[in-house]
C-alpha cells in the first residue's frame, strides 16, 4: 500500500500545483532547501531523453524518472554518489550512493545501498517511467558533491556488489550540491 499512498501525495502536489503560479514551482537542479529539483536525463551525446524529478518532504526523496529511447525490459536505476554526468560514460558521477557502507542490492543480506532504487520498466515503445522514495533527507542524498541518478543498460540482479551487473551507464540526471566545489 506504501506505492498507493505515494501515488495519492503525488496526486494531491499536481492538484495543489495547478492552483498555483507558476513561479512557484521554478524547479533547477541546484539544491536550495525543500524545493523540488529537477534534471534532464542525459544519453553519452548530450542528448536529453527524459527528465528525474526529486521531491522533498521530511525524511524521503520522492524520486520520479521518465526516460525514452531504451531498449525494452527492466534496467537498474540507482542514485550515484556524485552530481556529475559527463558523457559517454558517466563514471564522473562515481559509484552508487552508499553513505551506510553495505553491499548492493535489495536480496543481499548485507545491502541495500540507499542509492539502489527499484528497477524502471521500459515498454516497447522504448519509455519507462516510475516513482520510488530514497529515505533520507534531501541534503544528505544531493550534498556538497551533488548526486546523479542513472539508468543502467540491463536488469540489475539485486545481489552482485557493487552494481548489480546492470550493465553500462545509459541516461544520466544530475543534481548540483548546495556548496561550490
Amino acid at each position: 500500500m506504501p506505492y498507493i499512498s505515494h501515488l495519492s501525495r503525488f496526486a494531491l502536489m499536481l492538484s495543489v500545483a495547478a492552483c498555483l503560479p507558476a513561479q512557484a514551482f521554478a524547479m533547477s537542479t541546484t539544491r536550495s532547501g525543500s524545493e523540488p529539483m529537477q534534471a534532464a536525463l542525459l544519453d553519452g551525446t548530450g542528448a536529453a531523453r527524459g527528465t528525474v524529478t526529486l521531491i522533498p518532504e521530511g525524511a524521503v526523496v520522492h524520486v520520479s524518472v521518465s526516460a525514452s529511447g531504451l531498449t525494452p525490459g527492466m534496467h537498474g536505476l540507482h542514485v550515484h554518489a556524485v552530481g556529475k554526468c559527463d558523457g559517454p560514460a558517466f563514471t564522473t558521477a562515481g559509484g552508487h550512493w552508499n553513505p551506510d557502507n553495505k553491499q548492493h542490492g535489495h536480496d543481499n543480506p548485507m545491502g541495500p545501498h540507499r542509492g539502489d532504487l527499484p528497477q524502471l520498466m521500459v515498454g516497447p515503445d522504448g519509455t519507462g517511467t516510475g516513482n520510488f522514495d530514497v529515505a533520507a533527507p534531501i541534503a544528505d542524498m544531493v550534498d556538497v558533491d551533488g548526486a546523479a541518478v542513472i539508468i543502467h543498460a540491463v536488469q540489475d540482479d539485486e545481489k552482485t556488489d557493487p552494481s548489480g551487473n546492470s550493465g553500462a551507464r545509459l541516461l544520466c540526471a544530475a543534481f548540483v550540491g548546495g556548496a561550490a566545489k
